[in-house]
């Protein structure tokens, strides 16, 4: 579908990295390469030092606390007095949580009373105890909303996906009550899993109730004993614990990196299964399609030369790709212009692009027959609500255009676009980006541990709502700020933004990479990069 008169959001084409073919069509051009600047020493050198700085201060709180020479209440859990066992103990984890982690809490897990849209309403708390309990002040704070996973903006309370999912409440209820192989499939389910499967151009595909027991209650019933695991060092916590419930071997490989995966590979084909150097009985690669917190998109086509070389299965995760990228939304197979029967496993979730709940795993008719038989998300768990189900139907629809209009492309440009001009304005402005241009998640590296709840308390002054995170869900030098970017943004809502972000930057002296990026990258005409 061509876009005659330029592209939504009022951004140029050309500017967004697209071209016209011969009948004047917008076709996306791919830049794969990866936005990695380097940090200076120094850098990484004061933020280490922060740390040990604060964790020496909390060993020496918790010293002073034993001898009773401290009683300020910051590092006592008030529940202690109510005869609580201890949630803590004296290690290293639980200084941090007590002396690190809980004083940035306030913003961490903010609760939120209204849609996920591009716009969302934070609910104002604080805290008298210093992180350890929270207050609700009774007001609230409107913000444009980069902290939720709603690319494509159909999680809504309005509109067809929402008069779909009511639809069939009142057909079929809340709930079935049941495991699916026991009286749990549903109409909604079983037109669900048909959908998956023609969407994805694939044999079949099953789904389930909950996105993080998809991977971690299926790669059991895939992989055992006497299998290897090759897992990327970045993958999700849920594919780790798939992995370990699974009972294989696991051996990992340095993120997105060919020369080391293919090094693992041969590793492990030529020395065989430990003590008995039998050939292993299967070898399942483990990757994301856009991993979480890097930003970054898989190699996926060197990762299918790999497997096919040396005979491995593929599993691919796109719970973060699926629905946003690609031309027509399905996700890393179509950004690449893979056949998807490349990938031997694939699983998906519906909690981004397609604002419900739930995951799938999709592939050849005989996996897939098995998986119903031995997963136990699917033998033991509760089958997925028919009004969830039904808000994929409709999402999924509109992706495919089975609705007659042209609604969903329009959001996946959209996406596109809103992800590369948020990205390519932060990186002028001199901030370190991971991650590649068309992912629409895009970290933002802060370092210092205590720029972290800085960063997010002020962006909520400018009302902007951001997640911003630290160890241990990043390495400890590489705490950021990630912004998940929705269709649903306007130009104007992401020119407040990066307003916001270069006077905070400039607060908390966080554009780390300002003379490495203008050298490099010319300014858009558009934007004053002083």
């Amino acid at each position: 579908m061509g876009m005659s008169n330029g592209l939504k959001n009022g951004y140029s084409p050309e500017y967004m990295g697209m071209k016209t073919d011969k009948n004047h069509n917008w076709k996306e051009l791919h830049n794969y390469e990866e936005s990695r600047a380097h940090v200076s020493i120094v850098t990484v050198f004061l933020t280490y030092l922060s740390y040990i700085i604060l964790c020496l201060l909390g060993y020496a709180s918790e010293w002073l606390a034993k001898f009773g020479l401290l009683r300020n209440g910051l590092n006592v859990d008030p529940r202690f007095g109510e005869n609580y066992v201890p949630l803590y103990f004296n290690n290293w984890e639980s200084i941090f949580a007590r002396h690190i982690y809980r004083r940035g809490r306030e913003y961490c897990s903010r609760p939120i009373c209204s849609v996920p849209g591009a716009m969302c309403t934070l609910k104002d708390r604080y805290t008298p105890d210093n992180g350890w309990n929270f207050q609700f002040t009774g007001t609230q704070t409107k913000c444009v909303n980069f902290g939720s996973y709603n690319y494509l903006g159909f999680a809504e309370n309005r509109g067809p996906c929402c008069d779909s999912a009511k639809g069939a409440i009142r057909k079929e209820g809340l709930t079935l009550g049941s495991a699916t192989r026991e009286l749990g499939s549903g109409r909604a389910v079983e037109e669900l899993e048909s959908l998956v499967a023609e969407y994805l151009g694939l044999e079949d595909a099953i789904v389930f109730g909950m996105g993080f027991a998809t991977n971690s209650l299926n790669l059991p019933a895939l992989v055992g004993k006497g299998s290897l695991i090759i897992s990327d060092q970045w993958n999700h916590s849920s594919l780790i614990l798939g992995a370990r419930l699974s009972g294989a071997a696991i051996h990992v490989f340095q993120h997105n990196n060919m020369a080391s995966l293919e090094k693992v590979i041969r590793d492990a084909i030529v020395q065989g299964q430990p003590r008995t150097k039998r050939p292993w009985k299967k070898i399942l690669i483990v990757v994301e399609g856009i991993y979480s917190m890097e930003g970054t998109i898989v190699n996926l086509p060197s990762i299918i030369r790999l497997k096919n070389k040396y005979k491995a299965y593929l599993y691919l995760d796109e719970a973060h790709s699926i629905g946003a990228i690609g031309p027509r939304g399905r996700g890393i197979t179509d950004y690449f212009g893979i056949d998807p029967r490349e990938v031997d496993i694939m699983m998906g979730t519906f909690t981004k692009s397609f604002g419900s709940a739930g995951g799938y795993i999709a592939g050849k008719r005989s996996i897939i027959d098995h998986l119903r038989v031995r997963s136990h998300a699917s033998t033991y768990a509760c089958s997925m609500s028919p009004p969830v189900a039904q808000q994929v139907i409709a999402a999924m629809s509109i992706i495919m255009g089975k609705d007659g209009t042209h609604e969903g492309i329009k959001r996946i440009r959209a996406l596109a676009e809103n992800s590369r001009y948020l990205r390519r304005n932060l990186m002028r402005m001199g901030f370190i980006i991971f991650g590649h241009d068309d992912s629409p998640i895009i970290p933002l590296l802060l370092f210092q541990p205590a720029k972290i709840p800085w960063f997010a308390r002020c962006m909520t002054e400018y009302n902007v709502a951001v997640v911003a995170v630290g160890f241990p869900a990043t390495p400890v030098v590489e705490s950021r700020a990630r912004f998940c970017v929705s269709a649903g943004h306007t130009k104007e809502m992401l020119d407040q933004v990066l307003s916001a972000i270069a006077e905070v930057g400039d607060r908390l002296l966080i554009k780390y990479a300002k003379n490495q990026v203008r050298s490099k990258l010319d300014c858009d005409p558009d934007y004053d990069c002083e």
